[in-house]
């Protein structure tokens, strides 16, 4: 049964992913057009899209046990028979906005013990550095529509190492590396798939696709093909109007389904595949023993083409169905596939629907989508990038644009449990507990669609400021969105991620949402607005829980910086006391400065905001002065710390020279003549600052001439003289500054870890370049030495503020040491051309991201294919962490972009 179509030519005719010509004939623009009726309502062009994830098993939704024990109660092994609650996933999976269909890829060696359904990874136990996916596959293209998307992975064709990858891990501790599938030898002789799955929008619902397998090995093999539609489960759980269950059938080389809200659906696909069905229900049988609800249950397509089984429909009807193809390929050669999904019909669909087009129609539908991509992005990416840091920037928006999830959650329902079942008594009490009030039932951008299919708000903030460069409106959107009242707490707390809700996020909301109106063309004042409105609200929140002693210096836990101190910030305290944290107070003065500057815009067209604008000012100084009263500045060692306030007064300094310490720098902005003559409001009450408060003279009171040769003041945190000499810390090869960006904790603390006894414990905290060796904070979290994105790309920002009042006239030695001083936009280009250094070829022709692993390196059909680590080596770059596109790392195109403007 092998489907054998001739492509236009081979598969590196379609692999064009750095081609930025323009000579095709498409119409010019066309993928901003689409964009524009997308935005406007006249066609809805986001409607179907890759927002199916990589993973639903192992997370809080479906963990429905007392304790919480997300990897136990819903594993792996339960991922291919037991039907999910709230969403699905697959791989090179689509589905549309409301997830009431999903189409994934499903293969087959003929050796593994399973369907390849779904990517393999080990949970929060299994790992000997927490949860780890153990594949490989890349996001290699996507508008932001999703006309043209591309996907690829590399299939093992001998039997995938399940057991090794678990009991080797197993044995490894936090001292050892993670034992990785590369590793077990698997794609010696190059004996392995490559899958790349294509797809192109003839219109909004009417999906052309191309699956490309080709065999790199030297033997002849054998892969099964089995591309599967089904319908997310609703009629399981007892809902009320939800019993009512949409039906797929098989006819000749066609899925045909009917769904009383979406319509008729069609699958098609070329040569002469065979449909097997079955339902999307539990096998209740094989994972307790118990009766299930279908005779064919969810893993009956698997059970029938691994085993033989007779576990699919023979009637050919049921909820989940499969094209099965078998494509025997010589070593050297692929095989294509051409499949077409398309809504048929409106409901009610009763007449068959006609054939679809695989033929000329369809060919012309991907060589037109390819080439308004290579259009679009030639539109995006500036022509002085090399070629390498256009494929860096093209693939880092791709990992974006497919890490964009179906995400549905009505934390009510998840507590009370569904009609007829009983949570356990702990549920009630227990994780996310206070957040009964969220319902989520959006399309949102995920750090990571396998290891952290869930939305993280800070991560989201990141998201959206490279997001903004190629689709403003769904960054605004999506900035709005946790902002709304279903999201958004009744005390005003922006929840922080899946697994708690109520911890505690930076408020980078307001910085991200000021970037995004900017990369926006600074226009839409109503997004803005409706920023605005709930921004104080949380800002309040942040005021109200935050800054318990009153006295304008912040807490705030662990702040998304899980290892970065001697113990847990986020836990309770060894001793009894408060602790008053540098990058909590220096997150509140951002906060406060970004909604000064929001506030500003807005007074220019709406008067009523100047007392808001007013306020922030005031409220701004008094936290950016209270850094300095309360002692988190020390001025002998030039840095600022966090300081632990003990019940009796005392004040115990934790000298560690981390992140923490830096991120003051961020809080930082200008207001210029221009601005005061607009508002005289705002430049009445700075005068009267400076004449009755002059303590707070360092830092509003600094002003220069600006480029226009008008009067501008600097509000910063922190002031000329502390910029100068924290820079010099910063900036210090023995400290944070890496051949690869900023480090997270100062290399200092390699010979020098820093102790404090307390309570009769000590902590310690010294600098680990990769994988930390701590389990402080649980899990995969390290903040303690690697290079992280996201505040790199926030301190480079703040260095491009900073240039903005000084101009060329503030110059520093860069290296410190050096004797080489140079301006702080300098400086800002030469951080920025060292982090997109992580990604791009050296002078050897290696990516510094893949270390040591020679197959990334060298081989020619990996080193080109761009993995997006969530940190990095702090000494020589190599990616750790999460390695599939984690959102925020794609901050790289936003610099690419920028550096090459």
């Amino acid at each position: 049964m092998a489907a054998v179509v001739k492509y236009r030519g081979d598969v590196k005719d379609v692999h064009v992913i750095t081609d930025r010509s323009s000579s095709d004939a498409s119409p010019p623009d066309a993928e901003r057009l689409r964009l524009a009726q997308a935005d406007s309502g006249e066609q809805d062009w986001r409607a179907w899209g890759p927002y199916l994830s990589e993973r639903a098993w192992g997370t809080v939704r479906e963990d429905y046990s007392e304790h919480g024990t997300a990897w136990d109660y819903f594993p792996h092994d339960h991922a291919r028979s037991r039907a999910y609650r709230w969403n699905e996933d697959g791989m090179a999976g689509v589905c549309d906005d409301r997830q009431t269909f999903a189409f994934a890829l499903a293969l087959w060696n003929g050796k593994d013990p399973i369907l390849k359904e779904r990517m393999f990874g080990l949970g929060g136990d299994g790992g000997n550095h927490g949860e780890d996916v153990k594949e490989y596959w890349w996001y290699e293209d996507s508008t932001p529509t999703h006309s043209w998307m591309r996907w690829r992975y590399h299939y093992p064709q001998a039997a995938f190492p399940y057991d090794e990858l678990v009991a080797v891990n197993a044995l490894r501790g936090r001292d050892d590396t993670e034992y990785e599938l590369v590793d077990t030898g698997i794609f010696d002789d190059d004996r392995y798939w490559a899958v790349t799955v294509d797809y192109a929008k003839a219109s909004p619902t009417d999906l052309c696709m191309v699956v490309t397998v080709a065999n790199r090995g030297d033997q002849a093999a054998t892969l099964h093909v089995l591309p599967t539609l089904w319908f997310r489960n609703t009629w399981s759980w007892g809902l009320p109007g939800g019993d009512r269950i949409p039906r797929l059938t098989g006819q000749g080389t066609r899925l045909v389904g009917e769904h009383r809200v979406l319509g008729q659906l069609l699958l098609e696909g070329d040569g002469g595949p065979v449909p097997l069905l079955c339902d999307n229900d539990t096998n209740a049988e094989r994972l307790w023993g118990l009766p299930g609800r279908s005779k064919y249950p969810k893993d009956g397509i698997n059970d029938h083409v691994v085993n033989g089984a007779a576990t699919v429909n023979p009637a050919r009807e049921g909820t989940k169905g499969a094209l099965h193809y078998v494509l025997d390929v010589p070593a050297g050669e692929q095989r294509q596939i051409r499949l077409r999904l398309t809504r048929t019909a409106s409901p009610p669909a009763a007449a068959p629907p006609p054939p679809a087009d695989l033929s000329e129609g369809f060919e012309a539908v991907v060589w037109a989508r390819r080439a308004e991509a290579n259009r679009f992005f030639a539109g995006v990416i500036p022509p002085a990038a090399t070629p390498d840091e256009a494929l860096v920037a093209r693939q880092a928006i791709a990992g974006l644009m497919w890490g964009k999830q179906f995400y549905h959650f009505d934390v009510k329902r998840w507590l009370e449990g569904d009609p007829g079942s009983t949570p356990p008594a702990g549920r009630r009490h227990g994780r996310n507990s206070a957040w009964w009030h969220m319902t989520s039932f959006d399309v949102i951008s995920m750090p990571d669609p396998w290891e952290y299919p869930w939305y993280a708000a800070w991560d989201l903030a990141f998201h959206c400021v490279s997001i903004a460069r190629v689709d403003p409106s769904f960054a605004k959107e999506q900035l709005l969105l946790l902002l709304r009242e279903w999201y958004l707490h009744p005390n005003g707390q922006i929840p922080a991620y899946e697994w708690a809700f109520g911890d505690v996020n930076p408020p980078v909301h307001a910085w991200a949402a000021l970037k995004v109106f900017e990369i926006d063309g600074s226009r839409d004042h109503d997004f803005l607005a409706r920023v605005m409105h709930k921004l104080l609200i949380n800002f309040t929140w942040w005021v109200n829980r935050k800054d318990t002693g009153g006295n304008n210096v912040f807490e705030g836990g662990f702040l998304g910086l899980d290892n970065v101190g001697p113990f847990d910030r986020s836990a309770a305290l060894p001793v009894a006391g408060v602790l008053e944290q540098s990058d909590g107070t220096g997150w509140m003065g951002m906060y406060a400065l970004n909604l000064l500057d929001i506030a500003i815009v807005l007074a220019e067209h709406d008067r009523t905001w100047v007392d808001t604008a007013t306020k922030f000012f005031e409220h701004f100084a008094y936290i950016a002065a209270a850094a300095y009263e309360q002692g988190l500045w020390d001025e002998e060692d030039a840095f600022f710390y966090d300081v632990l306030r003990l019940a009796d007064g005392t004040k115990v300094p934790l000298k560690v020279r981390s992140v923490v310490g830096l991120l003051p720098l961020a809080a930082t902005t200008r207001l210029t003549a221009k601005t005061l003559h607009r508002l005289p409001e705002l430049g009445a009450r700075l005068r009267w600052f400076l004449t009755n408060r002059p303590e707070y003279a360092q830092v509003i009171g600094t002003r220069r001439l600006g480029p226009d040769g008008r009067q501008q003041r600097l509000l910063s945190m922190v002031g000329p003289e502390q910029v100068v000499r924290l820079l010099a810390r910063m900036l210090d090869p023995d400290e944070f500054l890496s051949e690869f960006g900023l480090r997270t904790l100062s290399r200092a603390h390699l010979d020098k870890p820093f102790s404090v006894t307390l309570g009769g414990q000590e902590f310690s905290v010294g600098y680990e370049p990769a994988e930390s060796t701590s389990g402080l904070f649980g899990g995969n979290s390290n903040w303690r030495g690697p290079i992280w994105m996201p505040t790199n790309f926030l301190l480079i920002s703040a260095l491009r503020d900073y240039a903005a009042f000084f101009g060329d006239d503030l110059q520093v030695e860069y290296p410190t040491r050096s004797g080489v001083k140079r301006t702080l936009d300098e400086i800002a280009d030469d951080l920025s051309a060292r982090l997109i250094a992580l990604f791009t070829q050296d002078d050897w022709g290696r990516r510094p991201i893949y270390g040591a692993a020679q197959l990334f390196q060298t081989h020619p059909d990996w080193r080109d294919l761009i993995a997006f680590p969530e940190y990095f080596h702090g000494d020589n770059g190599a990616g750790l962490g999460a390695w599939h596109q984690t959102g925020w790392t794609a901050l790289v195109a936003d610099l690419i972009l920028t550096l090459r403007r």
